[in-house]
């Protein structure tokens, strides 16, 4: 019997909320990180954070990107209810995270002044971020292993324990942030380093918390630690062949990332710190867009998995319509919240001036990107089409974005809202190109095999 349209939303909600929550409670870290810092130590301190956040959004596009593929990968077996071929997917992905993530942390811990020097040659801003990086790039290990446990978790539809690790995040950071970044009772003032000693802490914990609720709490999967020993050669290949396209694109987008904000560090600390509290407001209201997008990307996968392809049509266009809500709907709440967030930060009038301009393009640019990115994301690149993703973001940021940013501020001399809109540009014409594909169910592919 074919599901209802009032079934399928129930079933996308109740996976969505702990992911909404989880995404909320994550973003509320790194607000507290910035309100406090920002309130107390000024804006070299809050550009020096976002600066060393840039190797984090680095990694985490990685993380991302290799989530990403274990997600497709898994969900379309865990359709099939193939718990052995999930496991051995979970095996890959844990060994290509634990890499990446020793990888980055060396390179960091050898030469952090070199790293940051690619985003900003503002000295007083650099200074910031090395004392910050310098003891949070041991969390990186850490959080890589995390990401991986709970996408292995959401391939199997268990999404709550992603909510516990989150909200004990929050406690410990912002409790630790409080205690150590302002000296409150009896603890050191640490000021910067307060607010990275918490966040290391933060992500031990929520570690350990992952690896005990796999070993010993989980039903469904039952992972045992012996099982992320092996390789299926032949699943490797899978991952691999499908991965490259997700893992690559995310990468690269994540080095577009950054490459933007190594031409906004350039602009001065005043554009900088404005990107930065602009970018926290937005992952802040955009919870519910990427918390409903995840929870798409397991339907849609395990429903290709089970060869019910005129469900995931219907799917697939009732989803477009939750989109198109949430877009709008969050783009009038960052408008209504602007001001009041601004208000928590001691900035001087002209970057105070300049974070509202930021703000006030983001507002415009929310509407089409809540509604293309988890139509790229949930629907075609969980449905199987894993290239179609890296193809229009790879070129829209390295063709389009990237050359005209760097035009309009070395060139023409622009002035920093000029070059921060050509730095979205492509945010307003992407959903175009989403219209198109995901109502053509070109991307609809089964990535399965009958025997791995």
């Amino acid at each position: 019997m074919e599901e209802t349209t009032g079934a399928f939303l129930k079933r996308l909600i109740i996976l969505a909320l702990p992911l909404v929550m989880q995404n909320l409670i994550s973003v509320s870290v790194g607000l507290a990180d910035s309100l406090m810092v920002g309130s107390f130590l000024g804006e070299y301190a809050i550009a020096g954070i976002n600066l060393a956040n840039q190797v984090q959004v680095l990694l985490q596009m990685m993380m991302l990107g290799i989530s990403a593929v274990l997600v497709i990968l898994a969900t379309q077996y865990w359709g099939r209810r193939d718990i052995k071929s999930i496991k051995e997917i979970i095996a890959i992905a844990v060994k290509l995270c634990i890499g990446l993530g020793a990888l980055i942390n060396l390179a960091v811990f050898i030469t952090p002044q070199g790293v940051l020097r690619i985003f900003s040659d503002n000295p007083e801003v650099i200074e910031q971020g090395v004392i910050y990086i310098r003891i949070v790039s041991f969390s990186y290990l850490f959080f890589c292993l995390t990401q991986v446990l709970m996408a292995s978790m959401r391939c199997v539809e268990v999404v709550r324990i992603a909510l516990v690790v989150a909200i004990s995040t929050l406690i410990i950071a912002v409790g630790l942030n409080y205690l150590l970044i302002f000296g409150n009772h009896g603890f050191p003032q640490l000021g910067i380093r307060g607010a990275a000693v918490a966040t290391l802490t933060a992500r031990i914990i929520e570690a350990l918390i992952m690896i005990v609720y796999v070993r010993f709490i989980d039903t469904r999967l039952r992972l045992r630690f012996k099982e992320l020993l092996g390789i299926n050669r032949v699943l490797l290949k899978d991952f691999a062949r499908y991965g490259a396209p997700v893992l690559g694109g995310d990468i690269l987008w994540g080095l577009a990332m950054t490459m933007q904000v190594a031409i906004m560090g350039r602009m001065g600390s005043a554009a900088m710190a404005s990107q930065s509290v602009t970018a926290v407001l937005f992952n802040v209201t955009m919870v519910v867009v990427w918390g409903v997008s995840f929870a798409a990307a397991i339907l849609i996968g395990k429903t290709v998995g089970a060869e019910e392809y005129d469900a995931v049509k219907r799917y697939a266009r009732i989803l477009q319509g939750v989109f198109l809500v949430l877009g709008i709907s969050t783009a009038l709440v960052f408008l209504g919240l602007r001001d009041f967030f601004l208000s928590f930060y001691d900035f001087t009038p002209e970057t105070l001036a300049l974070a509202r301009q930021f703000m006030t393009v983001t507002a415009l640019y929310t509407v089409f990107t809540a509604y293309h990115a988890p139509c790229f994301t949930g629907i075609i690149r969980a449905g199987g089409d894993t290239k179609f993703v890296l193809k229009v973001d790879g070129f829209c940021a390295w063709f389009i974005v990237l050359p005209s940013a760097f035009l309009a501020a070395f060139v023409f001399g622009a002035s920093p809202i000029v070059v921060y809109f050509f730095l979205r540009i492509d945010q307003f014409f992407k959903w175009v190109i989403a219209i198109w594909k995901t109502n053509n169910f070109s991307w609809i592919k089964n990535l399965t095999r009958s025997t791995t």
